[in-house]
């Protein structure tokens, strides 16, 4: 029996996830999206997978093994979560980036920032899942950013 989608996504819902941005140049041009689907996968070599929606805008990019980062955002940077999440066609525009060697643009204030090269790109569904090999990692000191059930959160410690 398949399982519907809507009884899908509510029972994902239920999974606590931080929020980032993957960043990357896409056709010349700084490329980002927010993205939750998001883990860690080794320690030797350091590897993590992001997944990326087909239709997505720079999916063939990452796809095709240009490198990446991911920036994983604080509690105050819920409004780039919404701004890399819309269809607009300059989401970087008034958003405060670096670019260091790999040049793939980081968001400032992320608490970490972990850069990427595209070691693998698998079929999954209608998302790709892409791993890469962390080649750079810098991390602040803040609360990471929530998502959970449809909503935003934030963390508090007890």
């Amino acid at each position: 029996m398949a399982v519907d989608k809507d009884e899908f996504r509510n029972a994902m819902s239920r999974f606590a996830s931080g929020v980032t941005v993957v960043t990357a140049v896409n056709e010349g041009r700084p490329w980002g999206m927010t993205v939750s689907a998001f883990s860690s996968v080794s320690l030797e070599p350091p590897l993590v997978l992001v997944c990326i929606d087909k239709k997505a805008s720079g999916h063939s990019c990452l796809a095709e093994g240009c490198n990446f980062a991911v920036n994983v955002l604080s509690e105050e940077q819920e409004h780039l979560s919404r701004r890399f999440a819309t269809r607009d066609a300059d989401r970087f525009s008034e958003v405060a980036y670096t670019v260091r060697d790999s040049g793939v643009p980081l968001i400032d204030e992320a608490i970490a920032k972990i850069e990427c090269r595209v070691v693998q790109a698998y079929p999954g569904g209608d998302h790709t899942i892409v791993v890469g090999e962390v080649v750079s990692t810098e991390v602040a000191e803040g609360k990471p950013l929530a998502y959970f059930r449809g909503g935003y959160h934030t963390l508090n410690r007890s």
